[in-house]
């Protein structure tokens, strides 16, 4: 008898003439739910994991938490609300970061190599890959706003919906972040150097977007840089939602910046990986 379409996907794992049976998207859901599995498994670091956002707002928010006098911060009614909506949007990017990293361990693993051998397509483990971790991310998103609420004093103007909205913001965005890394880790192929150029990518554009400090205070180049610095948008967009400010075309850009970072981040990702795995 032949298997459902769902046990028939689970089943190709171990059994390569299930996979004509199942789609495009039943191969993603099967991979996904696998990364997710390896993801929670481990109580311990899902533990660190969540709290590691959580103590970096909080070092963060009690550090520079004099910078909530200064003028382009004071309207935000202290620091810890300027600040939330940003850590938000670099969580998204370090976990972004982390996509590709899954990725490569599974390289090495011999996991995509055996996937190989199978009727299966290759853009769906990219695929899965960062659909798993933008749903870890989302629980760490959520997570910290919660914590960010009920430890740390911040207060959403926009209430739930506006907080809401800020976190579905920032998972779209972390996801086509996600695309741009593992992008990176098909070209690049070793562990050594995707730490080196993640780390070249990412700091450079939190340290010089709108995250920490009002661009105000900034000398005139990094004020210039921010201009161009997508992350700037989307961290504005983010506080807009979250505090119920005025949005102007902080939205429209973030997202047509994140869409078109993750077409071609999928492009180069799919050809790369394709040709090398």
């Amino acid at each position: 008898m032949t298997p459902p379409r769902h046990h028939a996907a689970v089943a190709a794992l171990g059994d390569p003439t299930a996979w004509p049976e199942s789609g495009f998207w039943t191969q993603v859901r099967v991979l996904a739910t696998r990364s997710l599995r390896t993801a929670f498994g481990d109580r311990r670091l899902v533990f660190f994991g969540l709290l590691q956002p959580v103590v970096l707002l909080l070092l963060f928010s009690q550090v520079f938490s004099g910078v909530g006098a200064l003028p382009g911060v004071a309207a935000y009614q202290g620091y810890v609300n300027f600040l939330v909506p940003a850590t938000l949007v670099n969580i998204a990017m370090t976990t972004a970061m982390s996509s590709g990293a899954g990725l490569l361990a599974e390289i090495y693993g011999g996991f995509t190599g055996r996937l190989r051998c199978l009727p299966i397509s290759l853009f769906s483990v990219l695929v899965a890959r960062t659909l798993a971790d933008s749903a870890r991310l989302g629980v760490q998103l959520v997570v910290t706003a919660l914590a960010s609420v009920v430890f740390l004093g911040f207060r959403p103007a926009g209430g739930v919906l506006g907080l809401g909205s800020a976190l579905v913001l920032t998972l779209v965005v972390g996801w086509c972040l996600s695309w741009v890394f593992v992008a990176i880790t098909t070209w690049l192929r070793k562990a050594e150097t995707l730490q080196a150029a993640s780390f070249v990518v990412m700091f450079p554009l939190m340290f010089s977007s709108s995250a920490y400090m009002p661009l105000d205070t900034m000398p005139a180049w990094v004020r210039a840089v921010s201009a161009v610095n997508p992350l700037t948008y989307a961290i504005d967009a983010t506080r807009a939602l979250a505090l119920a400010r005025p949005l102007g075309w902080s939205l429209v850009v973030a997202l047509l910046i994140a869409a078109m970072a993750a077409v071609a981040g999928a492009v180069l990702a799919a050809r790369t990986f394709r040709a090398r795995t």
